[in-house]
């Protein structure tokens, strides 16, 4: 847990030293056609699986942790394609297993500040009969540090695809990190 949020510090450290604006950094292009973004993502609210984020959870002996990240391509001035893998794992008195969790969707940043976001993630959940699927939506709001680095706050609805899943539709508060190249 300490390397995760020592992790988390490095990140934020390095993204305000590069900040490089003294009005606030604007957006210089971050997001144009050709352009790379690499993403993580906290998030509170996170359905079970299905995640490609950072969490982790400790409560009463129930634990569960996720570590992820998301990749993305612009194929037109701020619109990305977006790929995201992610590994965890829940532990109580009754399950001890691994999930493999996958996301692939578009990203648009209206007016190059305002990221909305369209993805179907899923997971494979180790000796699990059935595996959760959803459909996301979320959008926020982009703050440009420099001319690479995005801090992207944000909330989130998924919409489950499975009928007998134990988690149903879920809300997530996020807090995104990305790099621009």
């Amino acid at each position: 847990m300490k390397k995760v949020i020592l992790s988390g510090l490095a990140f934020l450290t390095f993204g305000f030293a590069n900040a490089q604006s003294k009005n606030g950094a604007k957006n210089e292009g971050q997001t144009a056609e050709g352009k790379w973004l690499i993403e993580a993502n906290t998030a509170f609210g996170t359905p079970m699986g299905s995640y490609t984020g950072f969490s982790y959870s400790d409560t009463d002996g129930d634990t569960e942790y996720n570590f992820g990240a998301e990749a993305g391509y612009f194929v037109i001035k701020d619109l990305a394609v977006k790929v995201g893998l992610g590994y965890g794992g829940m532990k109580n008195d009754l399950i001890d297993t691994n999930i493999f969790s996958y996301k692939i969707g578009a990203k648009y940043y209206i007016i190059s500040q305002i990221p909305v976001q369209v993805d179907y993630s899923g997971a494979t959940i180790k000796d699990f009969d059935e595996n959760p699927s959803y459909l996301g939506i979320q959008a926020g709001y982009a703050w440009f540090l420099g001319s690479n680095v995005s801090i992207e706050p944000g909330v989130r609805y998924n919409m489950t695809l499975n009928d007998n899943y134990t988690d149903k539709n879920t809300f997530q508060v996020n807090i995104g990190f990305a790099l621009h190249f």
